[in-house]
């Protein structure tokens, strides 16, 4: 698996590029801004965008949706519950005095279980609610992108419309800690992790 990391926007969400080597094709998680940035990443990379995917709806996380849909005809995916989110996103970024890039809605809605193949990889889609209504994580060959779920050290605030702490806990303790301790998380803000790490060191797990 291919894994490039750009830090996007103001409040510099991690976008993952993740490309398969053989076929090149490649999946686009969390184009939270600069579009143009991360197609000419994409490029550079010579991999080929066959899916645009959303861990959840919040503002910072969808404002590069619209260019990459528009430049690439990639489909965009997210979960059901969070569709209100992606199109509430301009009044949500304004409550943070920040602007928002309206964006399309997804062509393909995910669900707990789905599959998403990119080229030879496949990854797995866990619904992680808790931070947002309609949370993913996507899971394969030792590779976790966990979107604003959890952190290094820390995990996603719950203060937010439609965040619930308990329900947080509850699914990262069920679906994520539950994966081997080798598998690398990749959060949408800081650092990489592994299961192990935060098993041993999250002062909130």
């Amino acid at each position: 698996m291919l894994i490039e990391t750009l830090a996007v926007g103001p409040l510099q969400v991690n976008c993952y590029l993740v490309g398969c080597p053989q076929t090149r094709q490649a999946l686009v998680v969390d184009p939270g801004s600069e579009g143009e940035r991360i197609l000419a990443a994409l490029q550079a990379a010579q991999l080929e965008p066959v899916a645009i995917v959303n861990t959840h709806g919040h503002f910072d996380h969808i404002g590069a949706n619209r260019f990459l849909v528009e430049t690439t005809g990639a489909p965009l995916m997210m979960h059901s519950a969070d569709v209100p989110l992606l199109r509430n996103a301009r009044q949500h970024a304004a409550a943070f005095g920040l602007a928002a890039e309206p964006s399309p809605e997804p062509e393909r809605l995910l669900a707990d279980g789905d599959r998403i193949a990119v080229g030879e990889i496949e990854l797995q889609v866990l619904h992680t609610p808790g931070h947002s209504p309609g949370g993913i994580c996507l899971y394969g060959q030792g590779h976790l992108f966990v979107g604003d779920c959890l952190f290094a050290g820390s995990v996603g605030r719950t203060d937010l419309p439609g965040g619930n702490h308990e329900q947080l806990i509850d699914v990262i303790h069920a679906k994520l800690l539950t994966l081997p301790e080798k598998t690398v998380v990749h959060p949408g803000h800081g650092p990489d992790t592994d299961i192990g790490r935060e098993k041993l060191n999250n002062p909130f797990l």
